[in-house]
């Protein structure tokens, strides 16, 4: 259960599209007791392990009724045990000497054009853990770039959790892989809420979208370590401001880093994968 929207899910699946084009899929479903539920993963050296939902619970059942006192005590569980399972997918992270990125944004800021153009670089060798409703349209963009993916389709939930993304990590060869990015579902609400284990937390924020959305959203762009503005090309054909939007991120997140760029033009790439060169480095 999501504790901004109360949506809720008792299944999503797992698709794993290898650099061949080879795509896996596998349905992963949950009942209604948060706590009697496993998660069987493919295995790492011939040993296939599981954890049970009673340590590691991950999906919830649909409570509209989110001030409830019931439902703000499974709700807070269900946060701390996500939070708990968080630091075990950043110290796995640690031990393989991984930088990783959440990115969250709206729908269409343009995430998976700026990892295509960071995955094109050259410059790391990425994998990528997906998060959409449906579809496996970006994890093949993805593969056909170069890099590594595993995507997750979250069926009606608004965010990835940490538990979601511990079952990517999975499907990903970390010991080869120098970053791994999340990339959130689109929405600029849930997704800030939910800790998934990364390093880094980076917001976009396309100039179609307008100027006024950090303040509209204050949620997210508090959580976020870099924002992005993409898209700059288009400002002219927008009311965007990009001096406003600087100003409103400072106001709420002073220790915030801003990069503004274009995906498609390359105008800002470079500075953002420098960005990712000092993180990588000095993390």
């Amino acid at each position: 259960m999501c504790k901004d929207c109360g949506c809720s899910f008792t299944a999503h699946e797992h698709t794993h599209t290898h650099a061949d084009g080879t795509t896996h899929t596998h349905s992963h479903e949950h009942g209604e007791d948060l706590q009697n539920h496993e998660h069987f993963h493919h295995s790492h050296d011939g040993v296939v392990h599981s954890h049970n939902g009673g340590e590691n619970p991950h999906t919830h059942g649909f409570n509209p009724a989110l001030k409830d006192e019931k439902t703000v005590n499974v709700i807070t569980k269900i946060l701390s045990k996500n939070d708990e399972q968080a630091k075990n997918n950043r110290a796995w992270l640690d031990e393989n000497k991984i930088l990783c990125l959440n990115l969250m944004s709206s729908p269409g800021s343009g995430k998976t054009t700026l990892l295509e153009a960071t995955i094109k670089s050259g410059k790391f060798k990425i994998g990528v853990v997906e998060g959409d409703l449906e579809t496996n349209k970006d994890a093949d963009r993805i593969v056909k770039a170069g890099a590594e993916a595993h995507q997750i389709t979250t069926g009606q939930s608004c965010h990835l959790d940490a538990f979601m993304v511990h079952e990517g990590l999975h499907h990903l060869p970390l010991e080869n892989l120098d970053l791994v990015f999340v990339e959130n579902v689109g929405n600029l609400v849930c997704p800030a809420s939910y800790d998934v284990g990364s390093h880094l937390n980076v917001v976009l924020l396309s100039t179609p979208e307008g100027s006024d959305k950090v303040a509209k959203y204050p949620v997210m762009f508090r959580a976020a370590d870099l924002v992005v503005i993409t898209k700059i090309s288009l400002g002219k054909y927008f009311d965007f401001n990009i001096q406003n939007v600087i100003d409103d991120v400072h106001k709420l997140n002073p220790k915030a880093d801003i990069i503004a760029l274009d995906s498609v033009s390359g105008e800002g790439v470079e500075k953002w994968l420098k960005y990712l060169e000092y993180k990588k480095e000095f993390r």
